[in-house]
């Protein structure tokens, strides 16, 4: 029998934390995955560096969403394109919503736009797949539960691109009978998540205070609800989603939500530690708008792909602190080797 060929993808936002589980899972499931990285003064691939071999079929290319990767597109020849690049911190996005939008939105357009033209040339295969990391942000203010038929009502600029991006991915697919997918992600976190998003701060602060090394956490908004799933099983819906037999749209969540307060409690209470002795709130933490509640209704992707959560809020807290934890004492007893997380073996569950 022959061998078939291997599945090719190309992943946007390859280094962070979505990026490095999806690579690892395609991975698994044998694909040739190529990452777009942006050019730097220093490569952030430690998320992804356990993964990455020259040997393997795990490539790694510059790329940017802000001019587009027609080129790389065109030489790879994908079956399946993960978009998910992005200027993805909410905060920061009203600090830079022009680039914000060029990337976010824009980006997600160039994309599209470049697999059209690919398919009219006859560069690319008529059933290259296209997936758009949409955001649970495009929700806004919209009364919760939201579900794929919920009423959008961004109150971000990172919000705002991703509902432009969402509603290309929607057009090119009806205009150009393209395979192109939303999958409207809740928030997902894990040991790999970046410093600067607010769960991420929490277990890391924790930890260090639990060390001695720190004395207090600073947080804004800690009445804000947030539906926190687990990062490795959000990727798995991803890929369900590009292997369904039509492209759609789906909401991906647990559909359970907690204030930031909750989830630091549990945290503090985790590491044994008094939440309101070490907690402080500082007005300027808060976004110029804020979003009070995020609830996801996932039924659809439950019923449709028979996609559900693996990872709950307890199992979730438990993993991201443990992760901290080694690596504080770990940093502690060798300060010299102060890296990023060895995503290998702080990932956690699959």
């Amino acid at each position: 029998m022959e061998n078939m060929a291997k599945k090719k993808a190309i992943i946007t936002g390859i280094t962070g934390q979505d990026g490095s589980y999806l690579s690892e899972w395609l991975l698994s499931k044998g694909y040739e995955v190529h990452g777009i990285i942006r050019r730097a003064s220093s490569l952030n691939t430690a998320r992804i560096d356990p993964y990455f071999d020259p040997e393997s079929k795990n490539f790694l290319h510059y790329g940017d969403l802000a001019d587009g990767i027609d080129n790389l597109i065109f030489e790879i020849k994908p079956d399946e394109i993960y978009n998910l690049g992005a200027m993805s911190h909410v905060k920061v996005s009203f600090d830079v919503p022009v680039y914000t939008g060029d990337v976010t939105g824009l980006g997600a357009t160039r994309i599209l736009d470049a697999i059209r033209r690919g398919i009219e040339n006859g560069i690319l295969d008529p059933g290259v797949k296209y997936y758009q990391a949409s955001s649970s942000e495009m929700f806004g203010t919209t009364e919760p539960p939201q579900s794929e038929n919920s009423p959008f009502n961004p109150v971000s600029p990172y919000g705002c691109a991703k509902l432009y991006a969402y509603h290309m991915t929607r057009a090119y697919r009806k205009g150009y009978k393209m395979f192109a997918s939303n999958g409207i992600l809740f928030n997902h976190e894990s040991p790999r998540r970046g410093f600067n998003f607010v769960t991420k701060k929490i277990t890391k602060t924790a930890c260090r205070i639990k060390l001695g090394v720190q004395d207090s956490l600073t947080l804004g908004n800690l009445s804000a609800l947030r539906d926190w799933g687990f990062s490795g099983d959000y990727v798995r819906a991803i890929w369900m989603i590009l292997q369904h037999n039509e492209p759609d749209d789906f909401v991906v969540s647990t559909g359970e939500y907690h204030t930031v307060k909750e989830f630091a409690e549990k945290v503090f209470e985790y590491l044994d530690l008094d939440f309101g002795k070490y907690v402080r709130y500082d007005k300027s933490y808060e976004r110029p708008n804020e979003v009070p509640a995020l609830l996801g209704d996932s039924s659809k992707i439950k019923k449709v792909l028979k996609w559900k959560p693996t990872v709950d809020f307890n199992m979730l807290v438990k993993m991201m602190v443990d992760a901290d934890l080694e690596y504080e004492k770990f940093i502690l007893n060798s300060p010299s080797q102060a890296i990023f997380f060895d995503a290998k073996k702080k990932g956690g569950k699959k």
